[in-house]
């Protein structure tokens, strides 16, 4: 089963729409995928229709005491082959609590483990470092780091690198990093400026598949549905799902 985090440092960047559009893909490819909603905004919860108010039972529950089995906090979502476990606001609370109660850094490997059933885990992160940041680093076997093609993205960017080789070292083994080029607007010159330097400081860890900016990635069911690969931006995730999962072979060190 592999465990893919998709974060950054850094907000509105496209994390949550990557992981919809690389879950809808994989589950193409008839896999049984399992969303994590990690993000007190709870974008990716949102977009399987799932009511603010009340609070839906999910992520939180598995920093708890006495967590249920993350398998009863699994949701179906609108498309078939694709589960989830619901975000909630609440999360934000956790940083507060967790210097009372050591162990929580570990909560979401504990909750991971003997989960089965899936072929793919695709954990949507916050963007803010901190304990659900390294709950999911510390879980995962492949970060992504999708990346705005603008100059301000590349601070979250050099942040990531340095987080994951923190957790890479502190855990033990190693972790592949690979970089998403995301929001490329072809047309300004800033954009193809940053890509060339995400290409030239970080060689092969950039994807050769850059995702657009396309409107149509902001629509759930877009996202969700069965893509004919016509739309540039589904297109461009496809090419990259292709090159994500060959880097999942060789397990390069983030260090």
């Amino acid at each position: 089963m592999r465990i893919w985090a998709i974060g950054n440092q850094k907000g509105g960047v496209g994390k949550t729409t990557t992981t919809l559009a690389l879950a809808s893909l994989l589950v193409q490819r008839r896999q049984r995928v399992l969303a994590i909603d990690l993000d007190p905004h709870s974008s990716l919860t949102r977009s399987m229709a799932v009511p603010v108010d009340p609070p839906p039972v999910g992520t939180l529950a598995l920093f708890d005491g006495s967590p249920p089995p993350l398998a009863d906090l699994v949701r179906p979502s609108p498309r078939s082959g694709l589960d989830f476990v619901a975000g909630q606001a609440g999360l934000a609370t956790l940083e507060r609590t967790s210097a009372s109660r050591p162990g929580l850094g570990m909560a979401l490997v504990r909750a991971l483990d003997g989960v089965s059933g899936y072929d793919s885990v695709l954990l949507d992160c916050p963007p803010t470092l901190g304990l659900l940041m390294v709950n999911a680093l510390a879980a995962a076997d492949h970060v992504i780091v999708p990346t705005q093609t603008e100059p301000l993205a590349i601070h979250g960017l050099n942040g990531m690198i340095r987080t994951c080789a923190m957790i890479e070292r502190s855990r033990g083994r190693a972790c592949t990093l690979s970089i998403l080029p995301t929001l490329f607007d072809r047309r300004t010159r800033i954009a193809q400026d940053t890509l060339d330097e995400l290409r030239r400081n970080h060689g092969p860890r950039v994807s050769p598949a850059v995702i657009p900016v396309d409107t149509r990635l902001r629509a759930s069911d877009h996202l969700l549905g069965d893509s004919d690969g016509s739309a540039r931006g589904m297109s461009a995730y496809r090419d990259a799902l292709e090159w994500l999962m060959a880097r999942d072979l060789p397990m390069e060190s983030a260090a």
